[in-house]
């Protein structure tokens, strides 16, 4: 089997998110994973941008375009994801105090998780799409959100909302309106509706 992909050259995913590769190797877009070396804070601040989807496709561009420099010739995914609630951004928490006070802010709430994608090659922009994903978190006590993070572990201190949806996280929440795609990150649909457009898949 060959797979899906009909580019000449491999698929690159400008992150090292498992869950996102794994999202396109499943769907039978075996890719190369290319971490895109670049300072994500520094870059947002110097935009100056507020809206959490502007902010989530300014750094998937900036990641697709770093990454696509470096790679010539070569489809190049770049994807990010911010999480608002009302008008507060969320960052991934500095340790398990940080954590702590995130969750109890999202409990008994609704937040916003903004994913976006960008496809780039040879330092252009072919394709770029926002999604939205809103999720209503439980009531949650401090002894609730305290035996979660015993549970869960490190793993989640990577991910912005602390919890991971496909794993213990799924725990926190009462509601969820969005695409289990944009949810893990990487809106799938709309990406591959793009590679069809212009004959990169077989199917």
């Amino acid at each position: 089997m060959t797979g899906l992909w009909r580019g000449e050259l491999p698929l690159v995913l400008a992150s090292q998110s498992s869950a996102r590769r794994m999202l396109l190797v499943n769907a039978g877009l075996a890719c190369d994973a290319v971490p895109a070396d670049i300072d994500e804070r520094a870059i947002q601040q110097e935009a100056g941008l507020i809206a959490p989807y502007e902010i989530a496709l300014h750094l998937a561009q900036a990641k697709a375009l770093a990454v696509s420099g470096t790679r010539p010739g070569h489809h190049v995914v770049g994807a990010d994801q911010t999480l608002a609630l009302g008008e507060r951004l969320f960052n991934k928490p500095d340790g398990r105090h940080q954590a702590m006070q995130q969750l109890l802010a999202l409990a008994g709430r609704t937040h916003a998780l903004h994913s976006a994608i960008v496809v780039a090659r040879d330092g252009e922009v072919l394709f770029s799409h926002v999604a939205i994903a809103w999720m209503t978190m439980r009531a949650l006590s401090e002894a609730d959100v305290a035996t979660y993070l015993d549970q869960a572990g490190d793993a989640v201190m990577s991910s912005v909302g602390v919890y991971q949806l496909e794993g213990l996280g799924v725990h926190l929440f009462e509601r969820i309106d969005g695409d289990h795609f944009t949810i893990l990150g990487l809106p799938l649909l709309p990406l591959l509706a793009f590679f069809r457009d212009v004959q990169l898949l077989r199917i």
